[in-house]
């Protein structure tokens, strides 16, 4: 027999405490599969890791850092520290269930969309969902229904990305030894060391993983039998050094509201469409500020580095990496070599190109990214689990709630450049919504309006499959507060409205 429960959240990571603490009144239950919080923070970062933003910049509307003018960049293990504070401090630990992995997911309720139109109230005594939950790894499957679900598994970890190779040509043939990030992520101190120390390494990746797990390479290699560290590049994205460009911080070129304004949004209407029309030229010169600053500082094309397609491409994906100190410095020394092949495969010595070149390699890691969809898929029930996807985004209203899966939210899947911040507004949106002090507008509406944004994504990046919505970040915030009840403009003045960034700071809970 099932327990029943109002709400239930699947996940332990940054959007499934940041929902436990706006709905604890609720006294949810917080289903994770592992044996402590933190998600990618947590089992997704190497020793290196570090937070690629200023730590003012990702932290709760209501639990600043202890040192938040600190300008330096927080490591994995301060962030955590962070989390598990504000978990402790808002009494979420006690509401969540540890080693406890969601591995069935049914649906109990009215399956007529139509019957649910205007959503109505949402928290209406009946269950939904029933949730299946294996603990410890155990055989025995406990069932839970809730009258609300909310899922947080992320985009990142659990189930990795790998490479598929054609007969004779995977890693069967290859002699030495293959792993995901996932894996080295799960390594201490000693054994990631003695996996690539004096070892001939090869990194297939050029994001963030890839990049900090060459570095760590090239450091764990700087004996008299050091090998360098090869990255295999397929696709190229613009990498940053640090924080600001020209001299000036980097928030100004897209992350105020007068530097959006520049930017397609949303339900703008037709002078706004002619407008952004006109000043493409200024969002090109910004583009093109950025990437000749890139050039002058970093050595891109010299290593063939140098991606043919714009900078705003990257940030509008939220592929912006900003890069360890030591990346260019070990490539200089020879520690870090780079391979551009548009084809690739194994042999028993190593890796194969398409030029019939061969390289020698005793361990193989692939930095390749996670799934993130196909973990929902695997848990979630026909015909739920083939809505979540269209045209490779989630469309998601608000970020938060597909149209047409009723009883449900997910969390975490639309990204921004500060997703901390992202995750706890909608939070904050999520709350009033179940406590009834809104209501969602019609299915159609909201379909509408996740198409309207999934276009500007389209039209912004050839990335967009990442469902990135950092360009308009701040007209969607605003749309999530006027829906609230919220002033949407949050500044104490026009000057600061214009031309400082917003922060969790400027969204603290209104009554």
């Amino acid at each position: 027999m099932a327990i029943f429960s109002k709400i239930g959240v699947v996940g332990a990571g940054i959007s499934g405490i940041a929902v436990a603490k706006q709905l604890r009144h609720h006294n949810p239950i917080i289903f994770e599969a592992t044996d402590c919080l933190g998600g990618v923070w947590k089992h997704c970062s190497y020793k290196s890791t570090k937070l690629q933003t200023p730590r003012c910049d990702y932290e709760f509307a209501d639990f600043p850092w202890a040192e938040r003018d600190n300008t330096s960049f927080p490591s994995y293990e301060e962030i955590l520290d962070y989390l598990y504070s504000y978990a402790t401090h808002f009494g979420v630990f006690e509401l969540i269930r540890f080693n406890s992995k969601v591995v069935e997911i049914k649906f109990v309720g009215n399956q007529d969309p139509e019957g649910n139109s205007d959503f109505g109230n949402l928290l209406n005594g009946r269950p939904m969902w029933e949730v299946a939950v294996q603990t410890d790894q155990s055989d025995h499957i406990q069932w839970y229904a809730f009258e609300f679900l909310v899922i947080c598994t992320g985009k990142y970890g659990d189930i990795p990305n790998i490479p598929q190779f054609p007969p004779n040509k995977g890693p069967e043939v290859f002699k030495g030894q293959v792993l995901h990030s996932l894996d080295y992520c799960k390594l201490d101190e000693e054994s990631s060391l003695e996996l690539l120390q004096d070892k001939k390494v090869v990194v297939v990746g050029y994001k963030k993983s890839g990049i900090d797990l060459a570095v760590e390479c090239a450091k764990a290699n700087q004996g008299p039998k050091g090998q360098p560290c090869t990255m295999l590049v397929r696709t190229l994205h613009w990498t940053v050094p640090h924080y600001s460009v020209w001299g000036l911080p980097f928030y100004i070129f897209y992350s105020t509201r007068a530097s959006q304004f520049l930017h397609e949004r949303p339900n703008q209407g037709m002078l706004r469409n002619v407008f952004c029309k006109l000043i493409s030229p200024v969002r090109k010169a910004m583009s093109k500020t950025i990437e000749s600053y890139l050039l002058w500082k970093l050595p891109l094309e010299k290593y063939g580095l140098k991606p043919e397609h714009p900078f705003e491409e990257d940030y509008g994906s939220c592929q912006m990496a900003i890069l360890p100190e030591e990346f260019f410095a070990e490539a200089n020394k020879g520690m870090i070599q780079f391979k551009r092949p548009s084809k690739w495969w194994f042999w028993e010595g190593g890796v194969q190109f398409d030029d019939n070149t061969k390289l020698d390699a005793d361990v193989v890691i692939y930095a390749t990214g996670f799934d993130g969809k196909r973990k929902i898929k695997t848990i979630l029930p026909e015909p739920f689990c083939s809505l979540i996807e269209t045209e490779g985004m989630m469309p998601l209203y608000r970020g938060t709630i597909h149209p047409l899966i009723p009883n449900m939210a997910f969390l975490g899947f639309i990204e921004s450049v500060a997703n901390l911040h992202t995750a706890e507004i909608r939070s904050i949106w999520l709350s009033r919504l179940l406590d009834n002090r809104f209501k969602l507008p019609s299915i159609p509406k909201m379909l509408e309006q996740t198409q309207k944004e999934m276009e500007i994504m389209k039209k912004t990046t050839r990335f967009y499959k990442r469902s990135c919505i950092s360009t308009f970040s701040i007209n969607h915030t605003d749309e999530i507060c006027e829906e609230m009840g919220w002033k949407s403009w949050r500044k104490t003045n026009w000057l600061s409205e214009a031309f400082s960034p917003y922060s969790s700071q400027d969204y603290q809970e209104e009554n």
